[in-house]
């Protein structure tokens, strides 16, 4: 996509200045490896958002405090790609690394700890410990509540991870709830159009496990329209929707769709 590029050459012309100007060691170099770190992170390029997420540690570690808000920051950036990589164990620990350091420098119900208490709900979720990822969510939630205004985005976020859980515990009714006060928000309220294409995915999900196909479909489509727009073609969240969308072809037996779908995600993996 043309964003990243443009995202990318920018924070690398920044980059090369800075290297010639500045330090080994100073934190305005840790800053640019941080910001290329996110675009690879966005693109779905995990390796490499990790390598420059490496550096900007490096950096951070000997310029600041051990007990700096921004180092905790830095381990939540690779919880969040060893997570989407799947590498639940280092995923966890840089949780840990992180929430230390929040602990000792703010107050219980911070916001900071909203986003630890996230990834650490994504985690779990992954591991299929549904009760520990829904305690983890609540607790987000409860902290959002308290700090942002109702329609607030992030609150939507939350509300769709819930969902998710709940979807994946087998309570549809819960799952499909918690999901409508998402796209309450989401469909309303200016938002990050690929949070809105996540809960639309998880609603087809739930649809889809209740036999639901016409629905599921409907809201596939939705998320599916907006990945393709806004991804990059190679993309692990697209592998995650053409995967989903081969399993509702099958379930209706329209072998040919499915096969085209299950073709796609194939071809995302092996790249």
């Amino acid at each position: 996509m043309g964003e990243y590029s443009k995202a990318l050459e920018y924070y690398e012309k920044s980059l090369k200045i800075r290297e010639i100007s500045l330090p080994p060691t100073h934190p305005s170099l840790a800053t640019s490896y941080n910001n290329i770190g996110g675009v690879y992170n966005d693109m779905g390029e995990y390796s490499k958002a990790l390598e420059y997420y490496e550096k900007d540690l490096e950096i951070t570690k000997k310029a600041l405090p051990p007990t700096h808000p921004d180092l905790a920051g830095s381990y939540l950036n690779f919880a969040a790609c060893y997570e989407k990589m799947g590498d639940y164990t280092a995923a966890l620990k840089a949780l840990k690394n992180a929430n230390k350091i929040q602990e000792k420098t703010f107050q219980e119900g911070n916001q900071a700890f909203a986003s630890t208490f996230s990834r650490y709900g994504r985690v779990y979720r992954d591991l299929k410990e549904y009760s520990k990822a829904l305690d983890y969510f609540e607790k987000c939630l409860k902290i959002w509540q308290k700090a942002l205004p109702e329609k607030h985005p992030y609150l939507a976020i939350t509300y769709s991870n819930i969902g998710d859980v709940h979807r994946l515990m087998g309570d549809y009714e819960k799952a499909l709830a918690f999901h409508k006060k998402a796209l309450n928000i989401q469909e309303n309220v200016k938002c990050n159009p690929l949070e809105c294409a996540t809960t639309y995915m998880n609603v087809g999900e739930t649809y889809r496990e209740m036999k639901d196909y016409t629905t599921a479909l409907t809201y596939y489509q939705k998320g599916l329209k907006i990945r393709e727009e806004k991804l990059t073609k190679n993309h692990p969240d697209l592998a995650v929707i053409y995967h989903n969308m081969s399993k509702l072809y099958f379930s209706t037996q329209k072998y040919s769709m499915a096969m085209k779908y299950v073709q796609q995600a194939v071809e995302i993996g092996q790249e």
